[in-house]
């Protein structure tokens, strides 16, 4: 259910850029006290709004590639599919669009860890009915992107 987040939860989110930025911090900032702060956080999080998680810069990890995926679909039961997508190794977010594609989804490979691109389309893509077409966009400089490690 998607629900208005107030003004005093939305500065929090701000806030929480740094992941690691304390409690008493944010309520020194907001002129709250530490306790709203933590028991709002909670509710964001409970409630799906909020993660608060480690990322890293891909271009500064050897080996890790970020790829854009492109995918067109046989069906049009394009949330069922979003959801089978996210459950491949390697995939950090799946996006239903609009335009050419059907879907966009962002991977994560690592020859480290036995995951390239063609493991990829061998290995987890073939798992999925219905896709039709797929196109690869291979990130090779990005700008403020920051990403889970999920391999």
């Amino acid at each position: 259910m998607i629900k208005k987040i107030d003004d005093t939860n939305k500065q929090i989110i701000r806030d929480l850029i740094d992941g690691r930025k304390p409690f008493s911090s944010i309520a020194e900032n907001q002129g709250i006290t530490e306790n709203t702060v933590r028991s709002r956080v909670n509710k964001l999080i409970e409630e799906g709004v909020l993660s608060v998680t480690g990322l890293v810069n891909p271009e500064l990890i050897p080996g890790l590639q970020v790829v854009m995926m492109g995918v067109k679909l046989n069906t049009l039961d394009l949330d069922k599919k979003a959801i089978e997508f996210a459950k491949l190794r390697g995939v950090v977010s799946v996006a239903v669009v609009t335009g050419r594609y059907d879907l966009m989804v962002q991977l994560i490979l690592n020859e480290d860890d036995d995951m390239t691109l063609l493991d990829f389309f061998k290995n987890e893509i073939g798992k999925i009915d219905d896709v039709a077409d797929v196109e690869t966009f291979i990130v090779y400089q990005s700008h403020n992107l920051l990403v889970p490690y999920v391999l």
